[in-house]
């Protein structure tokens, strides 16, 4: 049985590989270099402007304290303030229950 070796290139393999790319790419090989570079430069400067703007966020959240946590109303009590429809959508069945919320 035929097995085809389609590995890693060996060491020659390389050598043959880098020198018909220098053939392809040889005088636009430094314009390619000097944009990868660039390129590296600018993801750099976004990951730092991400960490700064996460450490600047985490150092408010610790200086200043969390507002209060307001209770919410439940279902038997009436909602001050709200518009007739959001009431009528908090009322149970039970007619005791209606004629507290509408101030009976």
């Amino acid at each position: 049985m035929l097995t085809l070796g389609l590995g890693m290139p060996g060491g020659y393999e390389w050598v043959i590989l880098l020198a018909l790319g220098l053939l392809i790419f040889g005088k636009r090989l430094p314009e390619v270099g000097r944009n990868f570079g660039k390129t590296i430069v600018e993801f750099k400067k976004g990951i730092k402007g991400i960490e700064d703007d996460i450490d600047t966020s985490a150092s408010r959240q610790q200086i200043s304290p969390a507002p209060p946590a307001q209770s919410l109303p439940n279902e038997n009590q009436a909602v001050s303030g709200s518009s007739p429809i959001d009431q009528a959508q908090n009322i149970d069945s039970d007619p005791q229950t209606v004629s507290r919320q509408n101030g009976e």
